[in-house]
């Protein structure tokens, strides 16, 4: 079972296939794991325990001690590349249209970082990057959509089975003509992380859509993305009346406290990781 994107030891134990004893011996003999604890004494892991379970299992494998697997493992972890080196492969390669070496560079993003860590150090300032260089001039129109589809794609297949089970559920979307939607893909995953259902329409849905779907599922959330303040002006009505009957959200560069006012909705704060984390700690 899960608690806010992290694992329960019996979770943790079937996906490793490491017997949850065996986890808490690791745990107190080489400090293998560093799990979180609840009130009531509940271990939490992250994809980070994780990814030092199996990656110990793996040296075993290989015919090392458990101890020297141990210290292979958490070495490996402290050698992983920082976000801003991540970044730059990822960057050489998108800019060069090197589809294989971009994939190889997300591999290794997503196998280095935990997901937080992934959007808010790599993907988001990439995005915001490409955006800007975009704007001047720097990248081409076909650099912009090589990078878009590549990473769109990557994000996509992170969602799969993001609207299973029975936590509070968000329904996300973008405006009428607001096509930027990799944005609010990311924050789509950091609110599934913390045990959100994701209900996704995407990008330039049309506003009649949105209020049927609201009205159909009940969402304990509508989140709206938009990177300009006029695509959600000219949806303001609309805004206004799904706000009256639930709980919306706006977020993207096209955000702002004077707009949400206007509006009627909550504003996302700009750190997207923090947006996630504040948006369920109101959670119903």
């Amino acid at each position: 079972m899960e608690d806010g994107g992290r694992l329960r030891i019996g979770e943790l134990s079937r996906r490793v296939g490491v017997s949850p004893e065996l986890l808490r011996a690791w745990e107190t003999r080489y400090g293998l794991v560093d799990p979180e604890r609840t009130s009531g004494g509940l271990r939490l892991y992250s994809g980070e325990d994780e990814r030092r379970v199996r990656e110990m299992r793996r040296q075993i494998a290989t015919g090392l001690s458990a101890a020297e697997a141990a210290r292979v493992a958490l070495g490996i972890l402290v050698g992983t590349a920082s976000g801003q080196r991540l970044l730059e492969h990822l960057d050489r390669a998108l800019t060069a249209l090197d589809e294989p070496a971009a994939q190889t560079a997300l591999d290794r993003t997503f196998q280095s970082l935990d997901l937080e860590s992934a959007i808010a150090q790599v993907i988001v300032p990439f995005l915001h990057d490409l955006g800007e260089r975009w704007a001047a001039t720097q990248r081409s129109v076909g650099q912009e959509h090589f990078a878009s589809n590549v990473i769109g794609g990557r994000l996509r297949a992170l969602a799969r089975g993001w609207g299973e089970g029975d936590r509070p559920r968000a329904l996300l979307a973008c405006p009428p003509g607001e096509q930027h939607e990799l944005g609010l893909l990311c924050f789509g995953l950091l609110l599934r992380k913390r045990g959100w259902r994701i209900v996704y329409l995407g990008a330039q849905t049309p506003t009649v859509d949105l209020a049927t779907a609201a009205m159909d599922l009940s969402p304990d959330l509508v989140v709206l993305g938009a990177i300009g303040a006029q695509r959600f002006l000219e949806a303001a009505d609309e805004i206004r009346l799904l706000a009256a009957r639930t709980r919306v959200a706006i977020g993207g560069a096209g955000a702002s406290r004077a707009l949400a006012g206007a509006l009627g909705v909550e504003l996302l704060a700009d750190d997207m990781v923090a947006a996630a984390r504040a948006v369920s700690g109101a959670s119903p």
